[in-house]
């Protein structure tokens, strides 16, 4: 990885300019460079790893970070085929709904009043602001946590000092384990700094339900001056 990290095609993946002006050195760096290794040499042996070079940095193509407003943390991409595709949490169209995806419809339905959508693709929110960010941001097919600990820890690490370092009142909703190790680089002083137990159905009763996030975001928000997100996702 240059800061044009390459993807199993050779063909090389742009970062939008806002975001490689902000962190573009962190790809000289010697984790990146063994990252990238780990990448290359897993994809030489064969091993499918999602998502697809082209769509790994796609939450950062859609959220530039003056824009970002909340940031939704999760813990790794989905591992089954065609369901990750840069966006945490989120499925392409037309690829079945994944149960966490359903959980958080549903806490929707009971936060906000809002019907759960005939799609799983959370790109309308990324549009708006909602930086969807795993901490971890590829997976080896049929095995979830199978990339953690080999330096994209570091890497979301430096993409969260850069939104809280712009000084722009914004809400992180933490939801699980690993999104919650994050809290370290958060300042609460400025910032809306909300955590629940990850949508998962093995997790998901103990907390994530009935958790408020999305109408406690909108309120600070407001409050801040910064507008609301529409949660809505328009078929």
């Amino acid at each position: 990885m240059s800061g044009e990290p390459e993807e199993s095609t050779s063909r090389k993946v742009q970062l939008r300019a806002e975001w490689l002006n902000a962190i573009g050195g962190e790809f000289a760096a010697p984790y990146m460079r063994e990252l990238s290794q780990f990448l290359r040499s897993e994809q030489a042996r064969g091993k499918r790893i999602f998502p697809r070079g082209s769509d790994i940095f796609t939450a950062l193509e859609l959220t530039p970070p003056e824009a970002v407003r909340v940031v939704i943390l999760g813990q790794d991409p989905y591992h089954g085929p065609g369901q990750a595709h840069g966006l945490s949490f989120s499925v392409p169209p037309g690829i079945p709904v994944p149960p966490s995806l359903r959980n958080i419809f549903t806490e929707l339905k009971n936060d906000l009043g809002l019907e759960p959508p005939s799609h799983g693709c959370l790109r309308h929110w990324a549009l708006q602001g909602v930086l969807l960010l795993n901490s971890v941001l590829t997976v080896e097919s049929g095995l979830a946590g199978s990339h953690q600990n080999r330096g994209w820890e570091q890497f979301t690490d430096r993409l969260l000092e850069v939104v809280v370092s712009a000084g722009r009142p914004t809400v992180f909703l933490l939801w699980g384990a690993q999104a919650k190790k994050k809290m370290a680089n958060l300042d609460g002083n400025s910032h809306l700094i909300l955590t629940a137990p990850h949508p998962s159905p093995l997790s998901a009763h103990r907390g994530f339900l009935g958790c408020g996030h999305f109408s406690q975001a909108n309120d600070f928000l407001q409050r801040s001056g910064r507008g609301v997100i529409d949660w809505s996702l328009p078929d």
